[in-house]
């Protein structure tokens, strides 16, 4: 693309689309033109909605032309919001998977066309899943406000909201909503999530039909807090917590939430019953997530001492020193029943605490977030996306991923090749969803923000993204019929004991901690 670096450039076609052409003549600048978003360099799925945005520059005029190694002619757009052709852009990206597009912006100033560098970005042969699903949330501390779960098409801008918290709402009782998460990518239909208090329990979709159950049982801490659908088997692994918050004075980072108890169950939806899998003296389980084959089982544990009645006391005064490391279990599904617990990755050992391992849909990479303590890293500024090669036992430091503010929550794409997840990088406030490429060689690339029909949409948008999934299918049910499962009555679930296949050490009676804990907790 030499073209670009002569004196003056002449084009022998003038392109021509949307009734706009490219400047027969323009002066070169030797840099990148200021854009937003700016996603120079990025890998881009073959099937992603228009990358619509802004020129930052100064100018009278302005003229974008995008075009492929394949198809130079391309696209023209007028003005300082460039706003793609949906179907155009189809195009030009199917014809360059495995090639470069690239972007040429002329800004014309005092009369004279000016042509910025290319920006560029090579198109990756595979596509992402259709679909991602998230909760949309305002910044919050003691309370919480408006929240919704919404779904979204990356091929596209169509989102809709799958339950909103307003439903219910009423002067009296409030409604929070969280953790929505499918079965297999949404393939069986499955998926769930939870509602506290004014009408609480856990929503099961499945296909058409929606349900409501309450997961406490009298033997274990909570209902289901954290989930992950078993991939082939009508499961879900689930972390129990005694989650509280804890505001600091001093730290720049105002909030701190913390587990003073967790557990790990097993719920079989069709059985309707409880088991628990992990509920280990002195050991804080949390963020289960399954193997693509269903067989292992991988998440977090923090040793403690809950031994004496200064637990809670330890825990707010000395929350720096609490790290998390990553574990697993194996599963046989024709017993259901749990292996010896191993460690996989001894983030204490190194001074960090590690978060949500998700395992990469062939097995090979377990994929994590790391900080310098606790495990609620969408708080923290020090939270990175890590990566460990199973098969090689390599530790992976996703640098062209991470950002000097906080990454968090995460999942992969169906086959592998793309990664999403939350960040903080625009501003330290509100949380943006990214994808990012992973090529076969394990190696990760320069991300892009979630696109947007109007590119001013995250500068406007005060309310944060959490907990992205990707789905190939949509939910069904409407917003209305999820409503109405929700207004049901809960069915309960029944405690069905341990699901450890060699019985271990266990907490102590389940009254006593309870016991244990009100006395020791100030509110």
């Amino acid at each position: 693309m030499s073209k670009h670096w002569i004196l003056f450039v002449i084009l022998t076609l003038t392109m021509v689309s949307c009734g706009v052409s490219v400047p027969e003549h323009a002066t070169p600048v030797n840099r990148l033109a200021k854009v937003y978003p700016d996603n120079h360099d990025a890998v881009l799925p073959p099937n992603i909605a228009p990358m619509n945005f802004n020129i930052l520059e100064q100018g009278e005029e302005f003229i974008t032309h995008i075009f492929s190694e394949i198809d130079q002619e391309g696209i023209v757009c007028a003005g300082s919001t460039v706003m793609i052709p949906e179907d155009d852009w189809n195009v030009l990206l199917t014809s360059a998977k495995g090639k470069h597009v690239f972007t040429d912006i002329y800004v014309k100033t005092g009369g004279e066309w000016q042509l910025y560098q290319s920006i560029k970005n090579r198109v990756a042969m595979e596509d992402v899943d259709p679909y991602i699903t998230y909760r949309l949330i305002p910044p919050s501390y003691e309370g919480y406000g408006h929240l919704s779960i919404c779904q979204r098409n990356v091929t596209n801008f169509d989102e809709r909201v799958i339950y909103d918290n307003l439903f219910y709402d009423n002067e009296e009782n409030g409604q929070c909503i969280n953790c929505h998460v499918p079965q297999d990518y949404n393939r069986t239909g499955r998926s769930q999530f939870h509602v506290r208090q004014e009408k609480g329990g856990t929503v099961f979709i499945d296909g058409d039909h929606v349900k409501k159950v309450d997961l406490k049982t009298e033997n274990t801490l909570s209902a289901g807090v954290y989930p992950a659908w078993h991939p082939k088997k009508n499961l879900v692994a689930y972390s129990v917590n005694k989650t509280y918050q804890v505001f600091h004075t001093m730290d720049v980072q105002k909030i701190e939430v913390m587990d003073f108890a967790s557990d790990l169950i097993l719920y079989d939806v069709e059985a309707n019953k409880v088991y628990d899998i992990d509920n280990a003296p002195n050991e804080f389980e949390s963020f289960p997530s399954w193997s693509a084959d269903g067989k292992t089982l991988y998440f977090v544990s923090a040793n403690v001492n809950v031994e004496d009645d200064s637990l809670v006391e330890r825990l707010v005064s000395d929350y720096q020193a609490l790290r998390y490391n990553i574990y697993s279990r194996s599963f046989d599904e024709s017993t259901m029943t749990f292996g010896e617990k191993k460690m996989v990755f001894d983030a204490a050992a190194i001074d960090k605490s590690a978060a949500f391992p998700r395992l990469s849909p062939d097995g090979r990479y377990l994929l994590f977030s790391m900080a310098d303590y606790g495990q609620f890293h969408i708080w923290h500024h020090s939270s990175d996306l890590m990566m460990i090669d199973l098969k090689t036992n390599a530790l992976i430091d996703l640098k062209k991923a991470n950002s000097s503010l906080t990454e968090s929550y995460h999942s992969w794409s169906s086959n592998g090749r793309w990664i999403l997840f939350s960040s903080r990088r625009e501003d330290g406030n509100y949380t943006r969803l990214y994808m990012a490429y992973f090529d076969k060689n394990g190696h990760v690339h320069h991300p892009f923000v979630l696109p947007q029909k109007d590119p001013e949409t995250n500068h406007r948008l005060t309310v944060s993204y959490n907990v992205p999934e990707w789905m190939v299918n949509p939910v069904k049910p409407t917003v209305g019929e999820v409503a109405h499962g929700i207004g049901q009555e809960a069915m309960h679930a029944q405690y069905g004991g341990t699901s450890i296949k060699d019985e271990e050490v266990r907490k102590p009676n389940m009254q006593v901690m309870k016991n244990n804990l009100k006395n020791a907790l100030p509110y």
